[in-house]
């Protein structure tokens, strides 16, 4: 994608909108707890102790540990500075939404709070946008003029295609990433075959997934015929929404969709966030980051 994309005044006022939660996110409501949420392991080795339950098995010191009949792991210092990358859905699927907001809006919007955030802890940033291929990447930068282009290129993006591959854009942040880093995976996770893909990041990398559905996907009203339009593959029929069989078929997909995230997280000791597009987003990611810097200082005792 060119440099070329135009700043509007829209463009504009909800960046600022969305700079003012980030300042009360980082300043106001839990100043300090955003370093002590992600504990990436650092370069710098700097000890070997017992294993404790929770520890991460890929720690594990095979030699020492077969030396004194007793598991140990490395420990490593801490690296002060973090590398966040955000790979961000803009798949056809993103284009829904029910009420104020569609998916692919809240998406932006988490997605551009949380590259504020980690401006104010001077962290690394980085940027993939995805559909069925990767339409644009933003190696990872820091300082002001370098998170303005990601928050200008989120919010202002047009995607070539509409279509999903969540494997295609895992792969490529696997393949451009090598050191640890925090990776959100945010999206609406409609699409198949990417666990392997998925597992394979986060043996390198820490990955938090955070899933943004629509309420009406979750419970549609029984309104009786409705007109529904594939958003990716152009595809319509006419449902009658009043049938129980439609609406528990609906619902049915939704929960299996989110249940399998939530097991695929599960697995790879990934995070998993889900967020509506009704919902105060910014209260939830509140919520999250106090949830994980606490489970990580107990952790540490």
């Amino acid at each position: 994608m060119s440099d070329n994309l135009k700043v509007t005044d829209e463009i504009l006022a909800k960046a600022k909108l969305i700079q003012t939660k980030a300042n009360f996110l980082v300043n106001d409501l839990f100043s300090g707890e955003y370093t002590s949420t992600f504990r990436g392991r650092g370069i710098e080795f700097e000890e070997v102790r017992e294993y404790l339950e929770g520890d991460d098995v890929r720690n594990i010191d095979w030699k020492v540990s077969a030396r004194a009949q007793k598991t140990y792991v490395k420990v490593y210092k801490d690296e002060r500075e973090l590398t966040l990358f955000f790979v961000v859905d803009v798949s056809g699927s993103a284009l829904f939404g029910s009420g104020k907001k569609t998916k692919e809006e809240v998406i932006a919007e988490i997605t551009a709070l949380l590259s504020y955030a980690a401006q104010k802890n001077n962290d690394k940033v980085g940027l993939v946008i995805f559909s069925d291929d990767v339409e644009h990447y933003i190696p990872p930068g820091k300082g002001r003029s370098h998170i303005w282009k990601i928050i200008r290129d989120i919010l202002n993006f047009i995607p070539k295609s509409r279509g999903t591959n969540i494997s295609k854009a895992l792969d490529f942040v696997s393949k451009v990433r090598k050191r640890r880093s925090v990776v959100f995976v945010i999206s609406d996770f409609i699409g198949t075959e990417f666990d392997k893909s998925f597992g394979a990041l986060c043996s390198r990398h820490e990955v938090i997934a955070v899933q943004v559905v629509d309420p009406m996907e979750i419970d549609f009203p029984k309104i009786g015929h409705v007109f529904f339009r594939d958003l990716e593959s152009k595809k319509s029929l006419i449902v009658d929404t009043r049938h129980h069989e439609v609406s528990t078929a609906m619902k049915e997909t939704s929960t299996n969709r989110e249940n399998r995230i939530i097991d695929l997280c599960r697995r790879n000791k990934s995070e998993y966030l889900k967020i509506q597009t009704s919902d105060d987003y910014l209260n939830l990611i509140v919520k999250f980051f106090l949830q994980k810097s606490s489970f990580n200082r107990g952790r540490k005792r």
